[in-house]
């Protein structure tokens, strides 16, 4: 399986790379794939390359789904969360 990730663009570099970040982590991207990309435009990342430029609430929305999925409190069958056990 394949995940493509949206990331924040913080600085454009030279030879078409850019500098991304997602929830404090910076990494050098490709955008050559993509033109037009500035500074503050969230882009889709995938093995080191920016895919497409995404909605900045699309990518908000997308990112707060993430952050559900990490979220490690168990689910009841009620569909709420259930108290952790020591």
């Amino acid at each position: 399986m394949c995940l493509a990730i949206p990331a924040r663009v913080v600085e454009l570099r030279g030879a078409d790379q850019a500098l991304v970040e997602l929830g404090g982590v910076r990494k050098a991207v490709s955008i050559a794939l993509v033109s037009g990309v500035t500074v503050g435009d969230y882009v889709i990342v995938h093995v080191g390359h920016a895919l497409a430029v995404v909605d900045p609430d699309e990518a908000e929305r997308t990112l707060a789904l993430f952050a559900e999925l990490e979220d490690p409190a168990p689910v009841s069958a009620a569909g709420g969360a259930s108290p952790q056990t020591p």
